[in-house]
This record gives structure tokens, sequence and C-alpha cells, in this order.
């Protein structure tokens, strides 16, 4: 049996429950939910840490607003997640989506315009 991953913290010796990315092309730092596997460029942290994380000045964060502590994604969720870093990615915009998700009011758009939030189902 694995050993649950840890907070990557210095000094910190709690279980993480939130991932840490960024997408220095956009000055971007996201924080969500538990990743599946461990990836050697993204931080696992724990609620703590994920939930006072700060963004360097002039970049942007977008923080997962659920609870952390929920059980890990699943493959639909991560394939959503993949396909929300491509298309951010891209230097052209993506043709719409048929189905396109609806979002929260009054949240979601922030001044790249390209990130969204999307509310828990």
């Amino acid at each position: 049996m694995r050993s649950p991953r840890l907070c990557s913290r210095n000094g910190c010796r709690v279980q993480a429950v939130a991932t840490l990315t960024y997408v220095y092309a956009d000055s971007t730092a996201v924080v969500g939910p538990l990743a599946g596997a461990a990836e050697p460029h993204s931080y696992d942290l724990c609620e703590q840490h994920a939930r006072s994380l700060t963004a360097p000045r002039g970049w942007d964060l977008v923080r997962h607003e659920g609870d952390f502590d929920l059980p890990p994604p699943t493959p639909d969720d991560l394939v959503a997640l993949a396909d929300a870093v491509r298309e951010a990615g891209r230097s052209d915009p993506a043709p719409p989506r048929p189905d396109p998700p609806r979002e929260a009011a009054g949240r979601g758009v922030g001044r790249r315009g390209h990130l969204r939030v999307i509310p828990p189902s």
C-alpha cells in the first residue's frame, strides 16, 4: 500500500489535498483538487497551504472554491482539466463548444477572459 502524498511545502508533513500548477505563458497559478498522479512540474498542497497561497505580483490565481477533502477526481474531471489547459495554451481561439458549461453568476471571467470557474455539480 502506498503512503499518502504529503504537502510539498518545506517542513509540512500534512497529507496533500490540492495540486498547484502554473501556466507561465499566461502568468497564472492554478490551485485545484489533488491530481490523480504526482507530476514533476506541479506541487501537492495541504488544505491550509492551498487556501492561504498567494500569487506573485502581476499574476492571476485561479483557486478551486469547493472542499478539498473530496475523493480524487474521476477520469471525466481529468479530461476536462486537460482540455482547459490545452485551450488556455492555444495562440488562436478555439471554436465554441456545442454545449458550454454554465458559469456561476458573477464568477469566472478574469481580466484575461480565457479561464473560467466551473461550479461544482
